[in-house]
């Protein structure tokens, strides 16, 4: 495992639930392990949300100081070279959900040149501008653009909240496995709620990870 791991994918991928996991599962190896929200694009999603139960796992949180208030400015905190520097760190950051976002990341290339990383891509089919090949691709593609960095694994993450099964899961899978042929990109692994990943058949090729749902939106307070 790479000490460097980097989360990006279109709005609605669930790229934040799968950061903050795998920020959680890190800490079984790194003593330290610092989560960076580079989150500029979606006020509503961002790790700082999750800020207590990833502070109480020893996860350090590093985002910026509008993040879930009514400001809704690039602010990146300065903070964030610190991930840089200290090599002992497990780090994972959690960017932008389109190209735009991804210009918060491309800040940081001169970092990034030095040392190895992983940029995950994380895919959800049930989402307007992913929904099929080449849509996605050419998402992947700008993202790769504008941060000047490249995907180096894929991530099926395919949901609808509550209304989520496994069969669209495997569904996915199919079109994800499609994307993964044509870009040469290897899928890391299918990522869902543990009574979604428990049902996927034994004999599924990739690695799975199950999700703790971590992240709260008010909007749900009144349902």
């Amino acid at each position: 495992m790479n000490r460097m791991n980097i989360f990006t994918g279109h709005f609605g991928s669930g790229k934040t639930e799968v950061a903050i996991n795998f920020a959680l599962q890190m800490k079984k190896q790194y003593d330290q392990v610092v989560i960076v929200d580079l989150d500029i694009v979606n006020p509503y999603f961002r790790t700082k949300d999750a800020v207590e139960s990833l502070e109480n796992a020893g996860v350090k949180v590093i985002a910026s100081q509008y993040a879930n208030t009514n400001i809704d400015i690039p602010a990146v905190p300065s903070e964030i070279l610190s991930v840089f520097h200290e090599q002992s760190y497990g780090v994972v950051i959690d960017v932008g959900g389109d190209e735009n976002g991804a210009m918060a990341l491309g800040r940081y290339l001169q970092f990034f040149k030095k040392e190895p990383y992983e940029l995950f891509f994380v895919y959800n089919a049930k989402r307007p501008f992913t929904d099929g090949v080449d849509n996605t691709i050419e998402l992947l593609r700008n993202i790769e653009t504008t941060s000047r960095l490249k995907v180096t694994q894929l991530i099926n993450n395919t949901h609808l909240a509550q209304y989520s099964t496994v069969e669209l899961l495997l569904e996915a899978q199919a079109i994800l496995e499609k994307i993964s042929e044509q870009t040469k990109l290897p899928i890391a692994f299918l990522a869902g709620k543990n009574e979604i990943i428990s049902q996927l058949p034994i004999a599924i090729k990739h690695k799975t990870f199950s999700l703790d749902l971590q992240l709260h939106f008010p909007w749900k307070d009144n349902e």
